[in-house]
């Protein structure tokens, strides 16, 4: 049945292993995440099996139901109304507010454990963290007198909500706030993580600094990318999942509406081109599957648009009938869509 999506297992561990002896041979770890594809069993057992530092994803509903002899980590900040979920099926959580981190603490005293946490900094990205700017010494120092909390590191977001790209110059704030943190109170912050797939160029650059001994890496695993200026990485697949839809109707019709212009079903005008009359092919998957704008299609294919259950694209010099199939390739969003959605059949692949 279509709509499905064709997850490319080798293809997957290929770009794990080439990833993982990039930045193992910088002395920096990496926590591999899990959310894009919500943790699938099968795409989980490949992570196991290769030589990854820690499983990371940003639900604990996912965190949940991974089964792995590697650390777990909590990528999203801590709901209140989840920390015992937090305590029993995650080793690490990423933190920012006290008030969480007092609770993870009673949670954790109650069920006799150590929870571990990377306290969070934002360094200029406007997501999630202490800002720098801001008294975050008075906040560690109340954090180091918990008994049941170990406070593992301190930690970065870059170029996810404020587009900020790692540089040298960013990273000189974390590199203060390391230095302020450790001769100020006496520790040792045994790991800094410095961000995610964006930090991937500084590393293939050399000029990540050696403070930075972790990467939360999700996209280039999945995309073969780096995520600051959407380059592919050398070497790497970028076609781990790709999406197969069938023709439902090919017609040659005018490129433009006739009649009135009002709003379509998801109250947007949409604005359209006279080409004249084209060839065009309706294909059985919608928005409620994945939004047409993060699907990538093959030469000869153009996406006109698409309402809740059909896509509509344009064919060009390409031959092809009723029942026939079209592949494309999805972005980051695409992924995230279609592996979460109950239409999209999934299936396996072991070939390169």
């Amino acid at each position: 049945m279509y709509p499905k999506v064709h997850i490319h297992l080798k293809k997957y561990a290929h770009n794990i292993h080439h990833l993982l002896s990039m930045l193992h041979q910088k002395g920096i770890s990496m926590m591999a995440v899990s959310k894009v594809f919500s943790a699938d069993s099968r795409l989980i057992d490949v992570l196991n099996k290769a030589n990854v530092d820690y499983i990371a994803d940003s639900r604990i509903e996912n965190l949940k139901k991974i089964e792995t002899h590697k650390s777990k980590v909590l990528l999203r900040i801590p709901m209140m109304s989840e920390i015992s979920d937090v305590i029993k099926y995650s080793d690490i959580s990423l933190n920012s507010e006290l008030e969480i981190i007092d609770a993870l603490n009673l949670e954790a005293k109650k069920r006799n454990k150590i929870h571990s946490i990377i306290l969070m900094f934002d360094i200029g990205d406007l997501r999630e963290g202490i800002y720098y700017k801001d008294d975050y010494l008075k906040v560690v120092k109340e954090i180091i007198t918990y008994g049941h909390i170990n406070l593992l590191g301190i930690g970065t977001n870059l170029t996810c909500y404020g587009a900020v790209i790692p540089t040298n110059e960013t990273y000189l704030k974390l590199e203060n706030i390391i230095k302020n943190i450790e001769d100020n109170l006496n520790i040792k912050l045994e790991m800094i993580s410095g961000g995610n797939s964006s930090s991937i160029l500084m590393v293939s650059d050399q000029n990540i600094p050696k403070y930075i001994n972790n990467l939360r890496v999700g996209e280039a695993l999945v995309l073969g990318r780096e995520t600051a200026y959407g380059n592919t990485i050398e070497g790497l697949y970028d076609d781990v999942f790709t999406l197969e839809a069938e023709i439902i109707e090919i017609k040659k019709k005018p490129s433009m509406p006739e009649g009135l212009l009002g709003m379509d079903a998801f109250g947007k005008k949409v604005k359209f081109v006279d080409q004249g009359i084209i060839t065009r092919a309706i294909l059985a998957i919608g928005k409620q599957d994945c939004d047409c704008s993060n699907l990538i299609p093959p030469h000869g294919v153009h996406i006109l648009g698409c309402s809740s259950d059909h896509l509509i694209v344009e064919l060009k010099d390409i031959l092809l009938e009723i029942g026939d199939t079209i592949t494309f390739k999805l972005n980051y969003g695409g992924i995230l869509s279609v592996l979460t959605s109950p239409y999209v059949e999934k299936t396996y692949d072991q070939s390169l």
